[in-house]
């Protein structure tokens, strides 16, 4: 665990990250989704699933790293925080808000204002973090995830933060 000699570095993921992120992104989205999402979502979101859009999003991921080993990631694609996940033995030692803080600065370095992200409405854990995090819930509204056959709607709120910077400045909510 997490002590206050070791630092968790963040960087950015390479592929040899991609299994690792695949099996922290697999566990947290069975943990926060699993009864509140449509049936047909969780019939395509296997293991398999995951291994395959880590490997092809490690453009996208960020990685935090303590003594060696992946604790937790987060995607993001412009204005949109896609993914946070931290793995289980990893959650409750401030990994999250150090990925969402990244995930802010990322979003305000590429020239946006603002950030957002979608989080399943029955998903209360993930949406009172974001809460205490400092975003607001803009309501609900139906996600568009990927499925085999074209979206598969996904009740969720839309949770948004005012973020500020540009290369080398600090983000700060407004």
């Amino acid at each position: 665990m997490p002590g206050h000699d070791k630092p968790i570095a963040l960087r950015p993921a390479d592929p040899a990250d991609a299994k690792a992120v695949a099996d922290i992104w697999w566990g947290g989205w069975r943990d926060g989704h699993l009864g509140h999402v449509p049936d047909d979502l969780t019939a395509v979101r296997t293991a398999e699933s995951f291994a395959s859009r880590a490997a092809q999003r490690v453009e996208d991921t960020v990685v935090a790293v303590f003594d060696g080993t992946v604790a937790g990631f987060v995607m993001v694609v412009a204005d949109e925080v896609e993914q946070v996940y931290v793995a289980a033995a990893y959650r409750g030692t401030g990994v999250a808000s150090l990925l969402l803080t990244e995930a802010e600065r990322l979003v305000g370095e590429q020239g946006h204002d603002r950030a957002w992200l979608a989080v399943a409405t029955g998903n209360a854990r993930a949406r009172h973090f974001y809460q205490r995090q400092g975003w607001a819930d803009e309501g609900p509204f139906d996600y568009p995830a990927e499925g085999p056959d074209g979206p598969i709607h996904v009740p969720c709120h839309r949770y948004v933060k005012h973020v500020t910077g540009r290369r080398g400045e600090d983000i700060r909510q407004l």
